[in-house]
């Protein structure tokens, strides 16, 4: 009896720790820019980064996510934009290229 009261209070006490870990949400920060290529960023280690040096990016970059195989999926300034808001990839939004 000693033991079931045990495990009973564990899991209540498991199940109490996984529903106050579901109420707090992540804090994330998304920078989009146009014609921005990585070797423009210090935290890429491009070789632009001792022409324009972006020690704020590289200090988010340090604390925080740092996508290294990430990729553009349409390389025009409004579908890449659509495909972001969307989660759809251009053929499948209609957004084809900047006129529409």
């Amino acid at each position: 009896m000693k033991n079931c009261f045990s495990l009973t209070l564990v899991l209540i006490l498991f199940m109490a720790s996984l529903a106050q870990a579901k109420n707090q949400r992540p804090n994330i920060l998304f920078v989009f820019s146009d014609d921005h290529a990585p070797h423009a960023i210090g935290a890429y280690n491009g070789w632009l980064k001792s022409v324009n040096p972006t020690p704020n990016i590289d200090q988010l970059a340090k604390e925080g996510m740092l996508f290294e195989k990430s990729f553009c999926s349409n390389s025009i300034c409004g579908p890449s934009r659509a495909v972001i808001m969307t989660g759809k990839h251009s053929h499948k939004n209609g957004f084809m290229n900047n006129g529409n």
